[in-house]
């Protein structure tokens, strides 16, 4: 099979890609823009391999994207550029209206010229994968909700389901907290999720008026090697090597569901191969923590890996926290367990330890991405 991925220099397209190469034996071509997010090096070890290829191309250019599928001949499309990054919405909205809605409106309509053409052969396996965020959903409630998550480890369900180093059962109890589920209203906050919500209800559109064969992924928040260090994660562990204040929004009260991006690339993979057109699957981690605890982790972790005089935790400075902030996202990823028999290898202790010890062994890479556009400063501050 060939596969193109677009933005397939960003932080989870190049997971997408490094696993694709190393794990099967299909083609890849990847079309990104290369903007201040989009990094070449994340690729290096799948440079060379004549499964793959690269073209520098704005989604947003049609004539450059109806080339590069009539000259490809993908089977595929996995749909990954994006703008990503809520404070940079906030402080400029116009590129994610940009790319995130047009680009994607563009790529829509070049797949569906693109897969009209086909023979009915291929016509009936294409696939066109639009991949999103669970940001789309909103604030979630904390209400409590009548399902709840079993403790780990208490499976339930049918016994024949795959099982890996997360046990996870679809099987809920009374009194837990609600989670986003595929029929989860949209109800986005931000400038960035608003843009992403439109180019989800586009891909959907374009499957039930043309019929274009859509796949529809929401994520939680990923983290894990190669993430630009405008986000938590990466920030925090570099302010900290270099004794910087590790600025933390509000009370840091904030709950995520971390999901280790070599999780989500597995994920995508199987969705693209095995998932049903016209359905949409919510991938998550099984992880919620609080920002502070995140934090805190990544401190902790530091001390022991790198020690210093005094705790990393000293760094810790909570400043205003961001307009429109949402409080709780959270996924349930039991439709995509039960269907297709995905889950996540990755705790996030596990996780977390192996994206510090990676930045602590790349730190070249790291100052080499912050360009003199972005050094870490704050973005999203309101007016």
């Amino acid at each position: 099979m060939k596969l193109l991925v677009t933005g397939g220099a960003g932080f989870i397209g190049s997971a997408v890609i490094r696993h694709i190469i190393a794990n099967t034996n299909d083609n890849v071509v990847n079309l990104d823009k290369l903007t201040y997010a989009g990094n070449l090096e994340s690729l290096a070890e799948v440079s060379e391999s004549t499964r793959y290829a690269f073209e520098q191309v704005d989604i947003c250019n049609r004539a450059e994207v109806d080339r590069i599928l009539a000259e490809h001949q993908p089977d595929a499309i996995m749909h990954l550029a994006a703008e990503s990054h809520v404070d940079r919405s906030i402080d400029g909205p116009a590129a994610f209206i940009e790319t995130n809605i047009v680009g994607t409106y563009t790529l829509l309509e070049a797949a569906r010229h693109y897969w009209q053409g086909m023979d009915e052969q291929r016509r009936t396996s294409f696939r066109f994968h639009h991949i999103s965020t669970d940001e789309v959903y909103g604030d979630l409630a904390e209400s409590p909700s009548p399902l709840a998550p079993l403790p780990p480890g208490e499976r339930g369900g049918d016994s024949e389901q795959p099982v890996g180093r997360i046990e996870r059962s679809e099987i809920r109890q009374p009194g837990a907290l609600p989670l986003f589920t595929e029929q989860t209203p949209y109800a986005p906050s931000s400038p960035y999720s608003a843009s992403k919500a439109s180019s989800d209800h586009l891909a959907r559109a374009w499957q039930r008026t043309y019929g274009l064969p859509v796949l529809i992924t929401n994520c939680s928040n990923n983290y894990g090697p190669y993430h630009f260090p405008e986000k938590l994660i990466p920030l925090v562990i570099l302010n900290a090597l270099e004794n910087k204040p590790l600025p933390i929004y509000g009370k840091g009260d904030q709950i995520r569901d971390w999901l280790y991006v070599e999780d989500h690339a597995r994920a995508l993979y199987k969705v693209v191969t095995e998932g049903q057109r016209g359905e949409t699957y919510n991938i998550g981690g099984h992880n919620e923590k609080q920002n502070i605890e995140v934090v805190q982790t990544i401190c902790d972790i530091l001390q022991e890996l790198q020690p210093r005089d005094k705790s990393y935790r000293d760094l810790i400075t909570y400043v205003k926290d961001r307009p429109g902030h949402d409080m709780r996202y959270a996924i349930d990823a039991s439709k995509i367990q039960k269907e297709l028999g995905w889950i996540p290898e990755e705790t996030f202790e596990t996780g977390i330890r192996k994206t510090v010890q990676w930045y602590l062994d790349n730190l070249e890479w790291c100052q080499r991405v912050q360009d003199g556009s972005y050094q870490r400063e704050r973005l999203g501050a309101g007016v």
